[in-house]
């Protein structure tokens, strides 16, 4: 009885004067009404106050009740923005379908309210419909990541010949960011089609639409190409195309790259791609105008990583007086570059001397520098003369160092391996978790566990009920690799 009075009231006073009335009554109506007061809402749906429609509109979806199609097919056109986003929402609810629901949704998607095209397109997705080709399409270039992402997601679903051809149109002569979009969805099959395109392409006055022929260009893999990409580097002056022109042609193998990637090697985007190119042309002066960047001239943190990485990994006889001074400045970044190309160096033939002083520097930041501590671990990896060092940390380092200490001993090696038994039962979830995965390496490698760890299978089998999810996991393994009955993981 209570609902029946709350439903005349609501109907009373969908014919107040007031629009503010009439709307509210049409949301109550929406929320307790029933399939009998689809009729009222739809002749709310006419009110002359939008207020009202778009509440009649969103009323109707949430009745879920047939007979609305018409009424929001036509609201799906009004003049009001809020009434269109309203029906389109009643629309998908209510799961109209038929040509008349898609065509409606097919002209949203042209929509200058960016809610509604976000809702044609949702509306289009479950009808496995595109509606509009053409509108669909452009809509790959819409600001809002959300509209051109379930745009791409829709168009790739739906990629007939009428459709593909509609991408191919937009990605030789699109506007902006439907153009770089369109480009970037086309196979290579289709991409050769565009080839006169392409190279105006490079041209374009907008940059998203360079970078996007750059990477197509690349993909052709037509003789001349990298010369073609060369001559536009050297008058490029977007960072966006400029970075996706020197790993182009790093990538193409381009030789002549020097002069043409020393102007960006100190901007703080191309700089770090413009420091690997050179140290893939690898030639002396292409290393010295790395070193270049630690010496000369300050430069971005993520530019001095870079040069940190290329140098010692390409084992620069001058990289070890250049790296280890990095190890102490300020920037975070600048310290893991240096600690990546000291590891990178450790791979290469040293003089014992250098080796030596390497490892210090390396044994210091292990034990004092815990912001790093993950690259001083992969860095240390490169040296395996430190190993008895880095097991006598093992008992009083602090559970970060200890963890990362226990991931650098030799799985193969069984001291080691009666070490990882040891501390199977840390405290510390980051130390159980390297000792149970070396435990692991260990057991795959000899299929058992190392003397007198007959014992261990306990522990394994209660930290397989471990609170760290890693633990679990990694304890889990060991039994696996053992081959027991409680390898569940």
């Amino acid at each position: 009885m209570e609902a029946d009075h709350q439903i005349a009231f609501f109907l009373r006073e969908l014919a107040a004067p007031e629009p503010w009335r009439r709307a509210a009554a049409a949301k109550g109506l929406g929320r307790s009404g029933r399939t009998e007061q689809v009729k009222a809402l739809t002749h709310a749906g006419r009110d002359s106050d939008p207020a009202v429609r778009a509440a009649a509109a969103l009323g109707l979806g949430r009745l879920g009740a047939p007979g609305a199609d018409e009424v929001l097919i036509a609201l799906m056109r009004d003049a009001d923005a809020q009434v269109r986003r309203r029906a389109s929402v009643a629309a998908r609810l209510l799961e109209l379908t038929g040509p008349a629901v898609t065509g409606a949704f097919g002209r949203l998607l042209r929509d200058p309210d960016r809610y509604v095209r976000l809702n044609a397109l949702t509306g289009l997705t479950r009808l496995k419909a595109t509606g509009d080709g053409k509108a669909l399409v452009l809509l790959l270039g819409d600001p809002d990541f959300r509209i051109w992402g379930h745009a791409r997601g829709l168009v790739a679903s739906q990629m007939d010949d009428d459709l593909r051809a509609e991408v191919l149109h937009t990605a030789r002569q699109g506007p902006g960011a439907a153009r770089a979009r369109a480009l970037e969805m086309l196979p290579v099959r289709d991409t050769h089609r565009l080839r006169d395109s392409l190279r105006e392409g490079l041209h374009n006055p907008a940059p998203e639409v360079r970078e996007a022929v750059v990477g197509k260009l690349v993909d052709l893999k037509k003789r001349g190409t990298a010369a073609l990409l060369l001559t536009v580097l050297q008058d490029e002056r977007h960072p966006d195309v400029a970075r996706r022109l020197l790993r182009a042609l790093g990538r193409l193998g381009e030789r002549r790259l020097l002069a043409a990637a020393l102007p960006w090697l100190d901007h703080p985007d191309v700089g770090p791609v413009a420091v690997d190119v050179l140290a893939d042309i690898g030639t002396p002066t292409a290393v010295r105008q790395i070193r270049s960047v630690l010496t000369q001239w300050p430069c971005h943190p993520a530019i001095q990583a870079a040069a940190a990485k290329a140098l010692g990994e390409l084992g620069d006889r001058k990289a070890l007086d250049l790296l280890l001074p990095l190890l102490n400045d300020e920037d975070r970044q600048v310290r893991s570059g240096a600690l990546t190309g000291l590891g990178g160096l450790g791979h290469h033939r040293l003089p014992p001397a250098e080796r030596r002083r390497a490892v210090e520097a390396l044994m210091h930041c292990l034990v004092s520098d815990p912001q790093v501590l993950w690259h001083t671990g992969s860095a240390l990896r490169g040296y395996p003369e430190v190993l008895p060092r880095v097991r006598g940390l093992l008992e009083e380092a602090a559970p970060d160092v200890r963890a990362t200490a226990l991931s650098l001993l030799d799985d193969t090696d069984e001291a080691d391996g009666r070490l990882f038994l040891t501390y199977l039962s840390d405290p510390d979830d980051d130390v159980r978790y390297q000792a149970a995965i070396g435990l692991g390496r260990y057991a795959e490698e000899h299929g058992a566990l190392p003397p007198g760890g007959d014992e261990a299978i306990g522990v394994l089998t209660a930290l397989t009920s471990d609170a760290s999810g890693g633990v679990r996991w990694a304890a889990a393994r060991v039994l696996r690799a053992l081959e027991t009955p409680d390898a569940e993981p």
